[in-house]
């Protein structure tokens, strides 16, 4: 696991919000920057799980609506040894899936009705197993911390420069207009960097840990494979308007996801299959089973 790189990611990104609070106020500007970064996560802590479900209209499904799905996570949690989540399905034609919630005990996983039909039994199981993963790891909540603190330092990169504060001003920023405008670029930046650092290092994690809670590694390989070639045919609406929610995706749903840059909220696939297809001791050339135990 990569619970160190992560802690350090989430430091950097809090010590960051506040220094741009520093640069914009001085020390009463740090204080309210951290006044405001504390509502926002405690706001984001309590609601982000049915605010995301609710901005994909996600329905909430149960051992007689949703049989297989329902059933594979019912398992899956057992293997993991975790408390049971709640089950939605999203209406969208894009394969993809995500989890949400502050903590095991208040986890939802969910499935598009594209996922469902391109998948097989084996598939879904990989799927749904890098989920719980998520949930497992508490990286729903790590994500959500991160994406609220680069919002708000945009937010207040723009806020500076909009209001112009100077230097002349002996409670107002300690830059000039020039370091204004400087800060207002690299900012966000800088917090966009640690933000998809977070992202990309959780999907790592979250695919080795999802393999050993289904116990085939080539599973998930094989789902991956599709997802890339389904998300990429297919447009996720939702998700192409509210970007911000992109990381929660097992692939990125967006369509800008060509190489494994410094500004992508996932590692490229192609190096995910990879490292599952070494995890199996295999080469790649064997294929799944369409039935079986998970069928």
């Amino acid at each position: 696991m990569n619970t160190l790189r992560v802690g350090l990611l989430l430091a950097a990104m809090t010590a960051l919000f506040l220094v741009v609070g520093w640069l914009i106020g001085g020390t009463a500007g740090m204080v309210v920057a951290l006044v405001v970064a504390t509502g926002m996560n405690a706001f984001a802590y309590w609601n982000s799980d049915r605010m995301i479900l609710r901005m994909y209209k996600a329905r909430e499904v149960d051992a007689h609506t949703a049989p297989q799905l329902y059933g594979i996570v019912e398992r899956l949690a057992h293997r993991a040894d975790l408390p049971m989540p709640r089950v939605y399905v999203i209406e969208s034609a894009q394969p993809n899936a995500f989890a949400t919630g502050r903590n095991p005990r208040n986890a939802a996983v969910a499935a598009t009705t594209g996922l469902l039909r391109l998948l097989n039994a084996e598939e879904l199981a990989g799927v749904m197993a890098h989920e719980l993963a998520h949930v497992k790891h508490r990286d729903i909540l790590t994500g959500t911390i991160t994406a609220t603190l680069a919002g708000a330092i945009g937010m207040l990169a723009n806020f500076a420069l909009f209001f112009g504060a100077t230097s002349n001003d002996e409670e107002g920023s300690p830059l000039g207009f020039v370091g204004l405008l400087l800060m207002s670029i690299l900012a966000p930046l800088a917090a966009m960097i640690v933000q998809m650092g977070v992202s990309r290092s959780n999907e790592y994690a979250a695919d080795a840990a999802g393999a050993e809670i289904c116990g085939q590694p080539l599973w998930l390989a094989s789902a991956l494979e599709k997802l890339e070639t389904g998300t990429r045919a297919i447009d996720n609406v939702r998700a192409e308007n509210n970007p911000g929610t992109a990381h929660l995706f097992i692939v990125n749903p967006l369509h800008a996801h060509a190489v494994d840059s410094l500004f992508s909220t996932h590692p490229k696939t192609a190096n995910r299959i990879a490292r599952l297809r070494q995890m199996a001791g295999t080469d790649g050339l064997g294929t799944l089973a369409a039935t079986g135990p998970w069928g």
